[in-house]
């Protein structure tokens, strides 16, 4: 992966690391629940379904990328188009008036219900399926490491978001919660750059 690729993911996988989802919403509910010490487990957790979710996805789609180079642009433009879709969607919904928040039930053993929110959560797996593989570099093999190690990157970045919004559980948690024009901005921005990331993907030259 050339340097500017590269920033070009970083970049991507920070933005889409802070906006909130369904494991971040469940952190962000075990820090006002039980203190910083839940929080802290419950994004263990997460991160533990995260990786759980990056090694599937790299076992199943290294050995198909690896058989072609058509079932790599299959797969390339696919995720773009996945990309693209997604973003359009978050855009769409940021108009929606009525707008509701929901927020994982809490459980008593928070790192272990943090990994089955992720684990069991199916667009986890399909933005994996279809970011990771845009920046795989075909040519230069070890498919399995290159996603593994690009996964991981986006892991950790979600699980720093979310270590921070722990840190910031009263005020950040707060805002998330009540502002519906704070969450319609931030579906707005992802949603743009996700869009943005499809038609730069499906744009560029497969690898």
């Amino acid at each position: 992966m050339t340097e500017a690729k590269f920033l070009v993911f970083l970049s991507a996988a920070l933005l889409l690391a802070v906006a909130p989802g369904p494991g971040m919403l469940y952190v962000l509910s075990r820090s006002l629940a039980g203190g910083k010490r839940e929080g802290i487990f419950s994004a263990l957790g997460t991160f533990g379904g995260g990786m759980v979710h990056v090694v599937a996805a790299a076992a199943g789609v290294s050995i198909i990328l690896a058989r072609s180079a058509v079932a790599f642009a299959t797969v390339k433009y696919a995720g773009a188009a996945y990309l693209c879709f997604i973003g359009l969607r978050m855009m769409l919904e940021a108009h929606k008036r009525n707008e509701t928040l929901d927020v994982p039930a809490i459980s008593r053993r928070p790192f272990w219900q943090g990994m089955a929110t992720e684990v069991l959560n199916p667009k986890t797996a399909l933005f994996f399926l279809s970011f990771i593989p845009q920046f795989v570099d075909h040519r230069s093999g070890h498919l399995f490491l290159q996603f593994v190690a690009l996964g991981t990157i986006s892991v950790v970045l979600n699980t720093s978001a979310d270590l921070v919004v722990i840190l910031l559980a009263g005020p950040l948690g707060e805002k998330i919660r009540s502002s519906q024009k704070f969450r319609r901005r931030q579906r707005r921005l992802t949603g743009t750059i996700m869009l943005g990331l499809g038609i730069y993907m499906a744009r560029s030259e497969a690898n």
